[in-house]
């Protein structure tokens, strides 16, 4: 394929940005199973049964896909057109299991298995953060991959509420143990807010993660941050994940967990745009809760977030078809 067949999507300039049917970035809706020469596959996983306190993900998809109609097709900055350099379509979501946490895992791995099998580049809009389990299930298993994770909190936890291991505080403690994700290629950035123990700092100093709590990356800010999590990620299979709730609340109160004291917008943007040039096989925002923020700004939020990731992963995308 060249740029001249891949998908394109609806310009605002020729049709309304609010009207038609709504997918991510206005792009055409491509069953999974009618998935072919497709190199990066934008997926809402409208699930959130691994939130232990303020539900509400599951809806986040839904509410993304609306907002990313604002996005237009040239990022302002970097002057990439993510659509000239690979072929991009919105899949739909993945199939779920409200009321069965292990059932709905092993659907979101069986579906995500299915695309990697097709070569194609996952990019998900959760949902809660247990999603990124089974996705990383289907990237990492051959080889584990390595980690850019964005997050107010580790996300490292063993258990809850008597030992559950499956919450969306657990997730790269299991993708860990499960040998899919690899410790020592992962960094987490921006960690911050009170705390239940130093369990999961203690697990992850153990492994061989690198904890970059927020105090230290506002210190060093956005360049260096992102020089630091290169070395950690090296040129290996990446994973990025993108937790909302690493902005401050004041930018994206519509999320579960939110702890004050955050990035910006632009800070995250400017992160975010350190990616280039990164083997990014897959990447996903979660987190957004839009019945706490029925205005949709922390929605839009995230789709320029997800933009921003989508990005880099084109680039990447066409240096590796020379």
């Amino acid at each position: 394929m060249t740029a001249d067949s891949f998908n394109q999507p609806v310009s605002g300039l020729v049709t309304p940005r609010f009207g038609g049917i709504a997918t991510f970035f206005r792009l055409p809706h491509v069953a999974p199973e009618k998935a072919e020469k497709i190199d990066i596959g934008v997926v809402g996983i409208p699930w959130d049964g691994g939130t232990t306190n303020r539900p509400g993900p599951r809806h986040g998809p839904r509410q993304m896909r609306d907002q990313s109609s604002m996005v237009r097709r040239m990022h302002q900055t970097m002057h990439i057109v993510p659509y000239d350099l690979a072929n991009v379509a919105d899949l739909g979501d993945c199939p779920v299991n409200p009321a069965n946490v292990d059932d709905a895992l092993k659907r979101v791995e069986t579906y995500f298995k299915a695309l990697v099998a097709k070569g194609i580049r996952p990019l998900a809009a959760g949902g809660d953060h247990l999603c990124s389990l089974p996705v990383l299930r289907a990237l990492g298993a051959k080889k584990p991959v390595g980690m850019i994770h964005f997050d107010a909190h580790t996300d490292l936890y063993d258990g809850y509420f008597g030992g559950f291991k499956y919450t969306h505080g657990t997730p790269f403690r299991r993708a860990i143990e499960e040998g899919v994700l690899d410790p020592k290629r992962t960094i987490q950035i921006g960690l911050r807010g009170s705390m239940y123990d130093l369990d999961d700092f203690a697990y992850g100093e153990k492994m061989g993660v690198r904890l970059m709590r927020i105090e230290e990356a506002m210190e060093l800010g956005p360049q260096k941050v992102m020089e630091i999590a290169r070395k950690v990620a090296g040129d290996g299979e990446t994973y990025v994940s993108f937790d909302i709730d690493m902005l401050d609340p004041v930018y994206a109160p519509g999320t579960g967990t939110p702890e004050i004291g955050g990035f910006t917008t632009f800070q995250a943007q400017q992160m975010l745009r350190g990616l280039r040039g990164l083997n990014i096989v897959g990447a996903d925002v979660v987190e957004v809760s839009p019945p706490f923020d029925p205005s949709g700004m922390t929605a839009y939020a995230g789709v320029v977030m997800m933009f921003e990731i989508l990005c880099s992963m084109a680039e990447d995308v066409a240096k590796r078809r020379k």
